[in-house]
């Protein structure tokens, strides 16, 4: 598809109003609007519902965190350590166990005019946001829909969190020995929930790992540009959540 895209082609025809208006106009390739598959930028159909639902999911999944007396036992830096890095599969683990469906559209482009007429401004004002781009939302959709193909039992799903958020391999924990055998605990159960649930397929504790292991592979920008930039706009995701697992703030996410 890139070879097509319009933004590298060599036939390029620049129209003489554009040009007379576009003058000054500091333009940088990030600016450009490319066509094809892998660039096209995305954002959601319907924002509100979305991120509405979004939101749900992210506040249950720090309401299992919280739950857990074994992660509160853990030093503080940990806690935020591995919060940090399992914050991600573990909405995305939510995100499959509520259903949650969501389609999007390509972003709209802003006119030319606009451009040039808020030029002068801009250039006192903070970059632009990132966008996310159509390959990046579909890889994510493959995910959850191969997550959905295994139909988990709501007992797996939390023997599955427990064991995506008890990571030992995260670096700087100060209490690794004891979140490793807390990983190997819940993978045990989740182990020994499968048995008597699947006795006939013996491949499927395999299966989860592996699959749950591409959540990793989400980036974090991803996801909060997609569901939560439109919501929490500026601020840090990370130190939102942080303030919800703690109830440092009473602050809500909400549209």
């Amino acid at each position: 598809d890139c070879e097509r895209c319009q933004c590298h082609g060599e036939d390029k025809r620049t129209a003489i109003l554009y040009t007379l208006l576009s003058q000054n106009l500091h333009r940088s390739p990030a600016h450009h609007r490319c066509l094809c598959h892998q660039r096209r930028t995305v954002c959601l159909r319907t924002p509100h519902v979305t991120c509405q639902a979004a939101s749900n999911v992210l506040v249950k999944t720090v309401s299992f965190m919280k739950n857990l007396p074994s992660f509160h036992l853990l030093p503080r830096e940990d806690q935020l350590l591995l919060l940090d890095s399992c914050w991600v599969p573990l909405f995305l683990l939510g995100l499959v166990q509520e259903m949650v469906t969501f389609e999007v559209m390509e972003t709209p482009a802003p006119s030319m005019l606009k451009k040039i007429l808020l030029d002068g401004q801009s250039k006192q004002q903070e970059p632009e946001r990132t966008q996310p781009t159509l390959a990046a939302v579909q890889r994510l959709q493959c995910c959850l829909n191969t997550f959905w193909s295994l139909d988990l039992s709501p007992k797996e799903y939390a023997y599955l969190k427990g064991a995506i958020l008890f990571n030992p391999d995260v670096p700087g924990l100060r209490a690794s020995l004891y979140i490793a055998s807390l990983q190997r605990e819940a993978q045990r159960a989740l182990q020994e929930v499968l048995q008597p649930l699947h006795p006939e397929d013996q491949g499927r504790f395999a299966r989860i790992l592996l699959i749950a292991s591409t959540l990793k592979s989400i980036s974090p920008t991803l996801i909060t540009d997609l569901f939560f930039r439109p919501v929490i706009g500026n601020a840090d995701i990370v130190e939102l959540i942080a303030e919800m697992l703690y109830e440092i703030t009473g602050r809500q996410l909400a549209p």
